[in-house]
């Protein structure tokens, strides 16, 4: 595992060189942009490794995955996000489980969501993360050194969504129509129990990560124009991932999604 640890460590400083040159291009600050480690299918190890270089975001798939892993890290003071397609029938869970659901594609899983955190799912999940964890920051309080850590929607938080965008026409792939787009943020916007933070996107695979840059632009376009509509910040754009993510900085996302570029090839099987 040591050499796990270094060869993570190797690849996420490169991962920041680029980025850095990316934001240096756009004349943006490369604090501006953090990189979220997508730790699906890699073991708990592999997160502490990522924790332990510096690290603090990690995005999940799927959710029974994670319930699987989150008892093995719940001591890192880290934000969790789910970043994969989410079926009603799991928001239950997920708002429990995660600090962000950055895949609302519908009002219906938005609402489900919001009647999740409004019925305390959230709470009593974190209750549930790590009884460890809870004994010392009930120290720490009654010793006067900080406040309880707060996971996911507990503790009265709202949960923090982004709404995911289809720019690419692929049926395979999920997230609401550039054209219901509006009216769903406005849906979204007026639930009391979520936070919509701003907008995320996959686009299609292309060799030429060149080519991507239109959908990138693309979904920059859509913020700003949903930012003069509701009146409000939406500071955040999630786009990007291994092999394009040099191109999201230069058009503006502010989160990226990396994977195989810290913890390397995923196995065929998975």
């Amino acid at each position: 595992m040591a050499t796990e640890k270094s060869v993570i460590a190797e690849n996420l400083e490169r991962i920041r060189e680029r980025v850095a040159r990316a934001a240096g291009r756009a004349g943006r600050r490369v604090e501006d942009v953090t990189i979220v480690a997508v730790s699906k299918t890699f073991p708990f190890e592999a997160i502490r490794a990522a924790y332990d270089a510096g690290l603090r975001h990690f995005g999940e798939n799927r959710v029974q995955e994670w319930e699987s892993k989150r008892e093995r890290v719940a001591d890192l003071e880290a934000t969790w996000h789910l970043i994969g397609h989410l079926q009603g029938n799991k928001a239950r869970r997920a708002a429990g489980l995660f600090n962000r659901v950055d895949s609302v594609d519908s009002l219906g899983l938005a609402q489900k969501l919001d009647a999740a955190v409004a019925e305390g799912v959230g709470t009593e999940a974190a209750r549930l993360i790590s009884s460890e964890k809870s004994q010392r920051n009930a120290l720490r309080v009654a010793t006067g050194q900080a406040g309880a850590t707060k996971s996911g929607a507990a503790n009265g938080e709202r949960l923090r969504v982004l709404i995911e965008v289809s720019l690419g026409g692929e049926s395979t792939k999920s997230g609401v129509a550039e054209a219901d787009l509006a009216m769903l943020a406005e849906g979204v916007g007026g639930l009391a129990n979520l936070e919509l933070l701003g907008l995320m996107t996959i686009p299609p695979f292309l060799d030429d990560p060149e080519s991507v840059r239109p959908y990138f632009r693309k979904l920059r376009e859509l913020r700003d124009g949903l930012v003069r509509r509701v009146g409000r910040p939406l500071p955040v754009l999630s786009m990007g991932m291994s092999h394009d993510f040099e191109i999201a900085v230069e058009e503006g996302a502010t989160e990226i999604r990396v994977g195989t570029g810290i913890f390397g090839e995923r196995k065929l099987n998975q």
